[in-house]
C-alpha cells in the first residue's frame, strides 16, 4: 500500500459513521441513563482509533507516497486527538452534570 488514501478513507468513515450512525442511534434507541454511561465508555476508543489511523495514514504519506502536505494534515489530525482524549474528554465528562449544560455544550462543540 504506497498510498495514505485506503487509511484516510476509513478514518474518515468511521468517523462519519461514529457521529451520524452509532451516536444518533444510541441516543435515539436507549434511555437517557444508559447513553451517557455508554457513550463515555466507547469515546475512548474512537479517539484511539482517530489518533492510530491517522498516525498511520501520515506515516505511508511521508515514507510511500512522498505527499507532504497530506502527511502534515494527517499528523496534526492525530496531534489533535491526544489533548482531545487526554484533556478535553474529562472536561466534558465532568461538565455533564445538569447545573452546567451551558459548559457542556461548548466543550462538546470544541471536541466535534
Amino acid at each position: 500500500m504506497k498510498s495514505p488514501f485506503l487509511v484516510t478513507a476509513l478514518l474518515f468513515g468511521e468517523m462519519v459513521h461514529y457521529s451520524l450512525s452509532f451516536a444518533a442511534f444510541v441516543f435515539n434507541a436507549l434511555p437517557a441513563e444508559i447513553v451517557a454511561p455508554l457513550i463515555r465508555r466507547a469515546f475512548p476508543h474512537f479517539y484511539l482509533f482517530v489518533l492510530v489511523s491517522s498516525a498511520v495514514a501520515a506515516a505511508i504519506a511521508f515514507a510511500f507516497a512522498f505527499d507532504p502536505v497530506s502527511g502534515a494534515i494527517l499528523i496534526a489530525i492525530a496531534i489533535t486527538t491526544i489533548p482531545a482524549l487526554q484533556v478535553l474528554m474529562s472536561a466534558i465528562n465532568n461538565a455533564a452534570d445538569p447545573s452546567s449544560k451551558t459548559r457542556s455544550k461548548v466543550l462538546h462543540s470544541l471536541s466535534m
